[in-house]
């Protein structure tokens, strides 16, 4: 890439590509991308410098010498059949993340069917707070990192997503493998073919650092393991308090007690995430009570258990959880935290995700008392009513149907009280309408 000049990017505005657009601008090259929309991450580049043109069209491509494309992107996508009528060199987004972790001698890729992102910004501020010759590129907003952050060319972190295997193309130093469940099975023939792309992903890495607790996870061989339950961990969570849904515990390692650390963001499930940045930390050589005061300067990710606001005196929170286990982990935190009703607004990502795992959601939401399936968020896919927000509402006894922001306010204004609290979920726009009905609600 070093005797290019100009790169193009076919639907700028996602999170990771966003992030290496910027990475890309930083390092003096020209960059320009496309998208169908406005978000804010299209905003941030145009703030700096990158040309960005909303929808795409053919001229789009003209003059560049290298085009780059996600997987969302339809492979009869204008602008990717122009750059190849001009003979203009493709790359998918992998592919540019796996030629930039190259460049730096030590790289962390973040693996696990949940809490990549927060684990990948966990490890960022770990590192950073022990070195701070860091660059990370996160799939989510991290509170004071962002998306992507340029802190010098020693170490990389990056999450590594399973989706049409992608992960399988990066080759990092550390491979760190939090947890395999049961998704994305539209890109692979079985569970087991998933599993054994995880496990594949970690054996490839020359440092392996896997959660002991997770059974296909366990399964890497010669590995730096963490846990809660499996004492025989090298490093491990003990003495757990609960400080109003944030966690404080003990970090031994292999066998011996040390540094106390104290969370900043909801949920037991993040202890596990915090266990395996700092173990990275530890393998690095960095000094535990540096790296335990990187973890506590984490306050979260966007859509992370984010506080919108209030509404006659009830909170508002979204969260990003879109599968049942993340649902499950999700619900845990807001009720330890929720001192009133709950009240739970769901939107299913895609009509497969549903379908395939149709009734682990159903296990999952049948007893949540205050629950709203609101319509489907298709990304990539059409219609299925077999996996259809509807219809997954209408196997929910106690689950209303909500298609529109207006349904949601005659639904939620009437009832809601102090110390009562709505958590919004889904990974699709539900969190621009969760925005946009407090807002509603409030004026």
């Amino acid at each position: 890439m070093v005797r290019l000049k100009h790169i193009h990017f076919i639907g700028i505005g996602g999170i990771s590509m966003s992030g290496l657009a910027l990475y890309l601008k930083e390092r003096g090259y020209t960059v320009s991308g496309s998208d169908v929309s406005e978000n804010e991450q299209v905003c941030r580049l145009e703030n700096y410098g990158v040309k960005i043109y909303i929808g795409h069209r053919e001229e789009n491509v003209e003059g560049a010498e290298l085009v780059v494309f996600n997987s969302a992107i339809s492979p009869d996508n204008c602008e990717l059949l122009a750059a190849a009528r001009k003979a203009v060199p493709l790359v998918s987004r992998v592919e540019l993340l796996a030629e930039i972790m190259r460049g730096f001698p030590y790289s962390i890729g973040v693996a696990g069917s949940h809490g990549k992102t927060t684990a990948t910004a966990m490890c960022m501020h770990a590192l950073f707070n022990s070195c701070e010759n860091v660059t990370a590129h996160i799939g989510g907003e991290d509170a004071r990192f962002g998306n992507f952050y340029s802190g010098g060319d020693k170490f990389f972190v990056t999450e590594a997503c399973e989706f049409k295997k992608n992960f399988l193309k990066l080759e990092p130093s550390v491979a760190i493998l939090l947890n395999c469940d049961k998704d994305h099975l539209d890109c692979y023939e079985d569970e087991e073919e998933l599993n054994a792309a995880f496990v594949n992903f970690a054996a490839r890495a020359k440092t392996r650092i896997v959660n002991a607790d997770d059974a296909v996870a366990a399964r890497v061989p010669d590995a730096i393991t963490f846990a809660l339950n499996d004492r025989t961990a090298d490093f491990v969570a003990e003495d757990l308090r609960s400080h109003a849904g944030k966690y404080a515990f003990t970090v031994s390692e292999r066998g011996e007690k040390g540094v106390r650390i104290r969370l900043n963001v909801y949920g037991k499930h993040n202890v596990y995430n915090a266990l395996a940045a700092f173990a990275v930390g530890r393998y690095y050589r960095f000094e535990p009570r540096l790296l335990a005061q990187g973890l506590e300067q984490f306050t979260g990710i966007l859509r992370r258990f984010e506080r919108l606001g209030k509404f006659a005196g009830a909170e508002f929170i979204a969260d990003y959880a879109h599968h049942p286990r993340e649902i499950t982990a999700v619900l845990a935190s807001a009720r330890e935290v929720c001192a009133g009703r709950l009240f739970v607004v769901f939107q299913p990502h895609t009509y497969s995700r549903t379908k395939l795992l149709f009734d682990d959601f159903l296990k999952v939401l049948c007893d949540v008392e205050n629950l709203v399936v609101y319509k489907t968020y298709a990304a990539r896919e059409y219609f299925d009513s077999a996996g259809s927000a509807y219809t997954l509402a209408q196997n929910l006894p106690n689950a209303l149907y909500a298609e529109s922001i207006k349904e949601l306010q005659f639904y939620l204004k009437p009832v809601l009280s102090p110390g009562d609290m709505v958590l919004f979920l889904g990974a699709g726009d539900i969190y621009c309408a969760a925005k946009l009905l407090l807002k509603q609600l409030t004026e």
